[in-house]
């Protein structure tokens, strides 16, 4: 059995959440070429190409699900929608980061998916706490993650952003189990 096939199935009343699948290439190509969405992450640069989604979807495949895991969103009529995944941090908890193609924005998929992740992350990885942060300019992403019970702890963290080329300042926040 691989790595891919052992990550969960997370379901919700409009969302799986699963792991990425090779043929997911170029629909997550597509819709994070996209420099609205590139521009709000870390890693995604711009442009961003097929080939770079079919590496990412390689590493995704190494990935040992008892650290790290990075699941599609898929709704249940329209396929692919966004990427979310749980990283270590070495600190007390692990960050939890996600994006959505920009026809989903402002539907509650974000919230949905955050949602169903920390709720598995509680139960499957026992985490007593979840990092993660946006972008000063970000506020939507803000509200997203205030939805799931993040509260801002205050700090503000310098973090680069690919597809910007450029340290943006980052608002940290923390869910607690």
């Amino acid at each position: 059995m691989s790595v891919i096939e052992r990550t969960p199935k997370i379901e919700t009343r409009r969302l799986a959440l699963r792991a990425p699948a090779f043929s997911d290439a170029p629909r997550v190509a597509a819709l994070a070429n996209d420099l609205g969405v590139a521009r709000m992450t870390t890693r995604i640069p711009h442009p961003y190409s097929r080939g770079e989604a079919e590496g990412f979807l390689a590493r995704m495949a190494a990935l040992d699900y008892r650290r790290e895991a990075v699941f599609a969103i898929e709704h249940e009529d329209d396929g692919v929608v966004g990427l979310i995944g749980m990283h270590p941090t070495g600190q007390f908890g692990p960050e939890i980061g996600y994006w959505l193609g920009r026809p989903w924005w402002g539907r509650g998929f974000a919230t949905e998916a955050a949602l169903a992740l920390l709720s598995w992350i509680k139960q499957e990885k026992r985490a007593r706490a979840v990092i993660s942060g946006h972008f000063i300019d970000n506020p939507a992403s803000g509200r997203v993650l205030q939805k799931a019970g993040f509260l801002y702890t205050g700090v503000i963290e310098p973090r680069y952003s690919t597809a910007r080329d450029a340290v943006v300042d980052t608002r940290m926040m923390v869910w607690i189990a």
